[in-house]
């Protein structure tokens, strides 16, 4: 009866054993794919907090978040109005525009 034991005991080890690699690669791969979610979310908000010091709007506010946080709202609340494309063309235009010059400030200070 104690050999029947062990030797069930011994078995229910080695099942357990063989499990736990698959799971803890299951683990790492949900890791994984919890680890490239945030990275992509990290980076997306380190571009627009680029964006929020490429208009300057850091130094015009004297860094006030409160300020720029009103400025955001604003912007959302104009994107829920009747006025919504007409706002989208203007920025568009102007966003370009600064891009436009700021690369071609960049190559004029590099060249």
């Amino acid at each position: 009866m104690a050999e029947l034991v062990r030797k069930n005991l011994a078995e229910t080890q080695r099942a357990v054993a063989a499990r736990h690699p698959l799971q803890a690669k299951i683990a790492r791969d949900n890791k994984r794919a919890w680890v490239m979610k945030r990275r992509e979310r990290t980076r997306q908000l380190i571009e627009l907090g680029g964006l929020v010091a490429k208009a300057s709007l850091i130094d015009l506010t004297e860094d006030d978040r409160a300020v720029i946080f009103g400025i955001l709202v604003q912007a959302a609340a104009t994107l829920r109005s009747e006025t919504r494309e007409q706002a989208l063309v203007v920025w568009r235009r102007r966003g370009r525009r600064a891009f436009d010059e700021s690369l071609s400030n960049a190559d004029t200070k590099t060249g």
